[in-house]
């Protein structure tokens, strides 16, 4: 999958049935391979503004399916990823 086929998913959270963001108003985490690590989420809120500095992490690892819409991540619980 390209970078550009991601671009414009919603990304929820279905453990919270949150939605998080979009995958174009995120940053991705890449090692020196060139693959990527992590999505991080910038905390925001009413008409995209900050509602504080706070971003959220998460790894690739939690990503559970990239459907045509969204993309779907598994947070445990008692996980948290906010830097």
């Amino acid at each position: 999958m390209r970078l550009s086929e991601l671009s414009g998913k919603e990304i929820v959270d279905i453990k919270r049935a949150e939605r998080l963001g979009v995958l174009g108003q995120t940053d991705l985490e890449i090692d020196e391979k060139g693959q990527i690590t992590a999505l991080i989420i910038p905390s925001v809120k009413w008409f995209g503004l900050r509602k504080n500095g706070n971003e959220v992490r998460v790894p690739w690892s939690h990503i559970r399916k990239i459907g045509a819409d969204m993309i779907i991540i598994d947070i445990a619980e008692n996980e948290s990823f906010n830097e």
